[in-house]
C-alpha cells in the first residue's frame, strides 16, 4: 500500500451557487463514506480559511525566520485535499477521477515518496 495525495488549487473551482455547493459537498461526503468502507481513506480537509495568518518559514540562516505570506490571492492557493492508502498509481488515479467528477473540478494526484507506518 503507497499514499496519495490528492488535492485541488483553490483557483480551479467555478463560481458556484449555494446550490451548487450543496450539491457537490452531498456528493463528496458520500464519496469519503465510500473510500472510508473501501478502507482507502486517511484524511481530508478542504476549503482553507483566506482569513487565516500564514507565513512562510526559511532556515536558511539556521535560525527560523517568518514571512507574512503567502497570500490567498497568489495563484497556487490550496483548495483542500484527501489522502488515500492504495495498492498502485492506477488506484490513486481511480480514486482521483470519482473525486473530480463528485467535485465538479480538476485533482491533482501525488505519491508520498516513503510508507509511513501508522500503527
Amino acid at each position: 500500500m503507497a499514499l496519495y495525495l490528492i488535492a485541488f488549487n483553490d483557483e480551479w473551482v467555478p463560481e458556484l451557487t449555494v446550490e451548487d455547493v450543496r450539491e457537490r459537498g452531498a456528493a463528496a461526503r458520500a464519496l469519503i463514506e465510500e473510500m472510508t468502507s473501501a478502507g482507502v481513506f486517511v484524511f481530508s480537509d478542504g476549503g482553507l480559511d483566506g482569513s487565516t495568518v500564514v507565513c512562510s518559514v526559511d532556515p536558511s540562516s539556521g535560525t527560523p525566520v517568518f514571512t507574512d505570506g503567502p497570500y490567498v490571492e497568489t495563484k497556487e492557493h490550496l483548495g483542500g485535499f484527501a489522502v488515500v492508502d492504495v495498492a498502485d498509481e492506477a488506484a490513486a488515479r481511480y480514486w482521483a477521477g470519482r473525486i473530480a467528477v463528485a467535485v465538479g473540478w480538476p485533482q491533482e494526484v501525488h505519491r508520498f515518496p516513503h510508507g509511513v507506518d501508522r500503527h
